[in-house]
């Protein structure tokens, strides 16, 4: 984007250092984790449905298994989804942002590198993610359709490597607003020499 464009907008942004009072990206981050993890989860229970009937029972849960695959599916769909926004939203405020020389994170990485590792690995991720997506529905509407177990264990053991690198990418994420401040409302307000404090009165 012109510079001259970013500065104009950055004329116009508040104590956090964006146009809005609350940040979208950490926002939409948590609802993509959830949503991911849920749908994985469900699918899990689904494929161990048989192991678990008794506990059904037992607990008087009216539960079937296309149930929890119907569940692990729509999950993984409007993960997808929503992680189209949260890129979206992580590469406005990161254009936005305005991380301080010379400090480092706890992994040795200073705020310019961790923001570009941070993007980078949130288009990888959204790559995975979409890619989860196809693959799921493929197992739903053409591969397994008339097969009890819609799911394949390479899938669930791909959705649980993603959430391993969800993790690592989201701790990158932590660091940039825990550490450097990034868009952090109390963090900026103390580099300008203001009382955080001051918001509340």
């Amino acid at each position: 984007m012109n510079p001259e464009v970013v500065e104009q907008l950055r004329s116009h942004l508040g104590a956090n250092g964006l146009p809005y009072p609350i940040p979208i990206h950490p926002n939409l981050v948590h609802l993509t984790i959830a949503l991911f993890i849920l749908g994985i989860t469900f699918d899990f229970i689904g494929t161990l449905f048989p192991l678990q009937k008794p506990i059904f029972k037992f607990l008087a849960i009216p539960a079937n298994r296309s149930s929890f695959f119907e569940a692990g599916w729509y999950n993984m769909l409007g993960s997808a989804l929503i992680t189209l926004f949260t890129v979206a939203a992580g590469f406005y405020e990161i254009m936005l942002a305005q991380p301080p020389a010379g400090v480092k994170s706890a992994w040795g990485l200073e705020a310019t590198e961790t923001m570009l590792w941070h993007g980078v690995g949130g288009v990888f991720l959204l790559g995975l993610i979409v890619g989860m997506a196809i693959w799921r529905g493929l197992q739903r509407y053409i591969w397994d359709r008339d097969d009890g177990k819609q799911v394949q264990w390479a899938y669930l053991y791909s959705g649980l490597f993603i959430i391993f690198i969800m993790f690592i990418h989201g701790t990158l994420g932590a660091h940039l607003g825990a550490e450097f401040g990034v868009h952090n409302t109390a963090d900026m307000l103390l580099r300008l020499g203001k009382d955080p404090n001051s918001l509340l009165r």
